[in-house]
């Protein structure tokens, strides 16, 4: 596994370590789909816009059935099957208690771009809009670099913005962030980093939680 792999594999399961209650989740497209690896707890219900609630990552996955990222997916006992009208109808009424999002970049005040690069052909924003505004808890995950080294936590981001809605927690392999009163709150340093990396590799303004001191 590489170092990019094994990067991802720990943002998905310290995501999965916020699902914790009976909840309907919404799985973004990347790092995101590895979460449900890390759930074990029958009482999550993940939801894919693309109409099905009851999603299942496990072996006994049918070629028939995708998720919104196109990937082969399961379904759960007692899944249900709806068109997409009914399914960002659930979205938009605030019916998912969670969404979990990719993101390209993540400003200061907490807001991300993750569904356009200017000059590059993109599928589309999918759900993404709908979900930073329907959502009740929004967590990105993300590497905390681009393949260059640039940091992806910037003071404002440079691709155009998915939603003016700041999100509620942001976890990458070096850290996990808080958003509170649009301020970046360092809550908590990943396995092997140390503030230090933290501080290099991140252009935002953040405030150092009081459990760092």
């Amino acid at each position: 596994m590489s170092s990019i792999e094994n990067a991802q594999e720990l943002i998905a399961k310290r995501a999965a370590g916020e699902l914790t209650d009976s909840s309907v989740v919404n799985l973004g497209i990347g790092i995101p789909t590895f979460v449900a690896k890390y759930i074990e707890d029958d009482r999550i219900h993940f939801h894919t816009e693309n109409g099905l609630l009851g999603v299942s990552e496990a072996a006994e996955i049918d070629p028939n059935l995708v998720n919104a990222g196109k990937l082969p997916v399961g379904e759960r006992i007692g899944a249900a099957f709806f068109d997409s009208a009914a399914s960002f109808g659930m979205i938009r009424g605030g019916h998912v208690d969670c969404a979990i999002l990719g993101a390209l970049q993540v400003d200061e005040k907490g807001r991300i771009a993750n569904w356009a690069i200017p000059g590059k052909n993109i599928i589309g924003v999918g759900g993404a809009m709908d979900l930073l505004v329907g959502a009740k808890k929004v967590i990105v995950t993300t590497t905390h670099t681009t393949k260059d080294g640039a940091s992806k936590l910037m003071k404002a981001c440079t691709f155009p913005i998915t939603s003016t809605r700041s999100v509620d927690m942001i976890i990458t392999e070096l850290a996990v962030f808080k958003v509170v009163d649009r301020q970046l709150v360092l809550t908590e340093l990943m396995p092997g980093a140390t503030l230090d990396d933290v501080k290099m590799k991140t252009d935002a303004s953040f405030i150092e939680g009081s459990c760092l001191a």
